[in-house]
């Protein structure tokens, strides 16, 4: 099969920077959803616009490519050993290429192997099959949505719920309380795969299944069919929305599936999915490898539409201010939950191996007065040496929840960007030492990446490109105060909505 290497190095670059028309067609719907102007929507429109970058640019969708896992059917006799050789070469190959990040992080060290490659990365799964051609599918799904997998074990209570028993309503609270708890951590408005039964893996890996389902099919299984319906019509009543911004749309797809269990277990696995719902499939002929049919129909079949600009957003006016960094206290006491924030000057990322280690360290560069923007950046060199930035879009803020407050005291830090809000702990920070924390659209990797004009340097290379320190010129970025120097927090209130949203669906609806 002297093109299968080549054929999977096209389906990962397929994958990574072209969004297939089933996602596409789910968010051109949760667009027309939402009010004109609201942050939802204004939102949603920047996720287009991003979609549109990254089919043009042949760029990663989200700077975020996850562990790339396949799942490949062959016919009996296939060597599946050479194609697991040729699977990993073409990983390799993508990451040196920019369309994959550096993503395979030693569990005890940290360290990155830099190429994608190492124990239990990418994930391969080989099934055989009777059919004589060879199908080939890969998810590329992101730590930021992994992180809010979950799973539960029935009977159990839920909060906002109740008690979930052993039956299908049982199962319905545990869905619905995913999606909840979720909020918009997870890059929101997103998908779900749903496993019942199975054991603790089987159950996740049948979640996980369900991602690669059409999503505009239809269940076979009755009961199924009409638990996605109604999955479907009630997640959105929660009214978490797009980045957890708030909104009518809060879930793109719901797919269920199910196996047996053992009498003494009952597991609900629940695997969250982005809106950047990077998945393709093809179809190869098995003598040569070469590609003979794509799995789900490909991106530019439903260019997306673009909006013309909003004035008003959902208090009747937005309110945009221009700051260059670095920024002033005053300047930032001005700021209110709800102001839309356009950041000039130096700006510097930081993620996990950096605030770890700021929390003993001095910077390698002033902070007073600085941004940090908890970002992992897909980085390449162009002709002449120069670091150029192919991708950049924000990290889930929560995990630095334990040192952002800290580090903000130690080092003057102003702004603080990332997705998904913090904490009370950093909240109660922003209000001490005059800061704010602006959350920027999750996945929208080649938007922002437009935003860096230049890399001015780095720091902490030993941590990996992703989490390294990189010091960027930034013109015109653009992001929304969602927590403020005065203790307000969009997030908190959203969640708080939201769970009292949770309580009305308590009582059972499948008996």
């Amino acid at each position: 099969m002297q093109h299968f290497q080549e054929s999977i190095y096209q389906l990962i670059v397929e994958t990574s920077t072209n969004l297939p028309a089933d996602v596409r067609e789910a968010i051109q719907a949760a667009r027309a959803q939402e009010d004109a102007g609201t942050r939802s929507a204004l939102s949603l429109s920047t996720i287009a616009d991003n979609i549109r970058m990254a089919e043009c640019n042949v760029s990663p969708i989200c700077q975020d490519t996850g562990m790339p896992t396949f799942i490949v059917h062959c016919p009996v006799g296939a060597n599946q050993i050479e194609m697991k050789k040729q699977i990993i070469a073409a990983v390799a190959q993508a990451t040196k290429d920019s369309k994959l990040r550096t993503n395979s992080v030693d569990s005890l060290t940290g360290a990155n192997s830099g190429d994608n490659i190492g124990p239990g990365t990418p994930v391969i799964h080989f099934e055989q099959w009777e059919r004589n051609e060879i199908e080939a599918k890969l998810i590329l799904k992101g730590g930021g949505c992994e992180n809010k997998n979950i799973q539960y074990s029935l009977p159990t209570e839920l909060e906002g719920l109740g008690k979930a028993g052993r039956d299908l309503d049982g199962i319905r609270k545990c869905i619905m309380h995913a999606v909840y708890q979720a909020q918009g951590q997870g890059c929101s408005a997103g998908f779900i795969g749903v496993g019942i039964g199975g054991d603790r893996t089987t159950g996740y890996e049948l979640a996980k299944h369900q991602l690669f389902r059409a999503a505009d099919d239809v269940n076979p299984n009755d009961e199924l069919r009409k638990l996605e319906e109604y999955i479907m019509d009630n997640a959105n009543k929660l009214g978490i929305g797009t980045m957890g911004f708030g909104g009518q749309v809060t879930l793109l797809g719901c797919k269920v599936g199910v196996m047996n269990r053992l009498p003494a277990s009952f597991f609900v696995s629940v695997a969250y999915n982005c809106w950047a719902f990077r998945r393709q499939g093809v179809l190869l002929d098995p003598a040569t490898g070469a590609i003979t049919k794509w799995a789900y129909r490909k991106g530019e079949e439903l260019p997306m539409q673009k909006d013309e600009p909003a004035a008003a957003s959902e208090s009747g006016e937005r309110r945009e201010v221009v700051l260059q960094t670095p920024i002033s206290e005053e300047q930032i006491r001005q700021l209110r939950v709800g102001d839309v924030v356009i950041i000039n000057g130096p700006m510097h990322t930081g993620r996990d191996a950096l605030h770890k280690y700021l929390m003993d360290h001095d910077s390698p560069v002033d902070l007073n007065g600085a941004v940090i923007y908890h970002c992992g950046p897909v980085m390449a060199k162009d002709a002449e040496g120069n670091w150029i930035v192919k991708a950049a879009g924000p990290t889930t803020s929560i995990r630095e929840e334990p040192y952002q407050g800290d580090i903000i005291k130690k080092f003057g830090i102003r702004a603080v960007i990332g997705k998904g809000g913090m904490g009370a702990k950093t909240l109660k920070a922003l209000q001490e030492h005059g800061a704010v924390y602006l959350n920027a659209i999750g996945g929208a990797a080649q938007y922002y990446a437009e935003c860096f004009k230049k890399v001015e340097g780095v720091d902490f290379m030993e941590f990996g490109i992703p989490e390294a320190m990189w010091h960027l010129q930034t013109e015109g970025f653009a992001a929304i105060v969602t927590m403020d120097s005065h203790g307000n927090s969009l997030h908190a209130d959203v969640e708080q909505e939201s769970r009292e949203k949770l309580a009305q669906f308590k009582e059972p609806v499948f008996v």
